[in-house]
């Protein structure tokens, strides 16, 4: 972050991502609330991650005073925003362009929020694989014949924590 002239602070600081930090920590006590994973996991960081960046994006109201205390418009807004089958990943890569157009150079906000969308991107966690709903593949069937092992993938980090920020929406 590069120093900044602030009248309020009456000299040179350094500017904080409030917006960003306030949206993370609204993110963080719905998973936490839902419990739905540990959270000390790479599984609870991309759901954290993905629920925030949601959320930012959305222009989330950044003064909601508790996770519980959500306004039930804003609760379905997130519930249709991080539905699995929906446009997720389009709508931010979308949402993210325009923030940038709008943003000030160096916008701390805007440079988590990036880095929260890289590392979603880019990271890879190995999971269940969701997609296989019918029979394995012959190749996979014949690996597995030896036990009842799960099929597991590597997945990117956003695809698995977007259904767990979906369920800690529906469980606030």
């Amino acid at each position: 972050m590069r120093p900044e002239d602030t009248d309020e602070a009456g000299g040179n600081g350094l500017r904080v991502p409030m917006t960003w930090l306030t949206t993370e920590y609204l993110a963080d006590e719905l998973l936490r609330t839902g419990d739905l994973m540990e959270p000390t996991t790479l599984e609870f960081r991309a759901g954290r991650d993905a629920l925030a960046l949601t959320m930012f994006l959305c222009e989330f109201p950044r003064d909601a005073p508790a996770p519980r205390a959500l306004p039930e418009p804003r609760v379905d807004e997130l519930r249709v925003l991080t539905a699995y089958e929906g446009t997720w990943r389009s709508w931010i890569c979308e949402r993210l362009a325009e923030s940038e157009q709008c943003a000030g150079p160096g916008d701390p906000d805007l440079a988590l929020a990036r880095s929260a969308w890289r590392w979603l991107e880019e990271t890879e966690l190995l999971a269940a694989d969701l997609d296989a709903i019918g029979p394995a593949s012959w190749e996979a069937a014949s690996e597995a014949a030896g036990g009842d092992q799960e099929v597991r993938v590597w997945t990117p980090a956003w695809q698995l924590g977007l259904p767990l920020g979906h369920l800690a929406v529906h469980l606030c």
